[in-house]
């Protein structure tokens, strides 16, 4: 089984996407993993994990501006924190993805790469990686 590793990440916007693809790689070459799956996970109830396109940044932007306008601030939200907007984001996307590791190479799509999420920044933050080899 492969070792378990934190990264920090340090969020600058209140909304945004991080490509973490490159770090779970390394983790991967690190471990010498060649066959099992990697789990992505954050241990925060406003950021999330999520796989989708990495070739153009406009997708991650577009991503943001939508998820912005649909879940906008609301008098009505009773959290005395005032961060609802990003309670519900994180529950629309995940904490966690699973990604298959085959021949010492992540199993993703052409244009597809790992992403943290960013519901509730600027903060200082963790993500949980572990491998389980077979």
């Amino acid at each position: 089984m492969a070792e378990q590793k934190i990264i920090s990440l340090k969020t600058k916007r209140s909304v945004d996407f991080y490509d973490i693809t490159a770090e779970i790689e390394t983790y991967v070459n690190e471990n010498g993993m060649q066959e099992g799956i990697v789990l992505v996970y954050t241990p925060h109830t406003t950021a999330g994990i999520t796989i989708n396109e990495n070739a153009d940044p406009s997708v991650r932007a577009d991503i943001r501006e939508f998820i912005e306008r649909k879940i906008p601030h609301q008098d009505y939200f009773s959290h005395a924190e005032g961060n609802s907007p990003a309670h519900i984001m994180c529950s629309l996307f995940s904490v966690s993805e699973t990604i298959i590791v085959h021949e010492g190479r992540l199993v993703l799509g052409t244009w597809q790469g790992i992403f943290f999420c960013e519901f509730d920044g600027p903060r200082d933050r963790r993500i949980i990686i572990k491998g389980i080899e077979s």
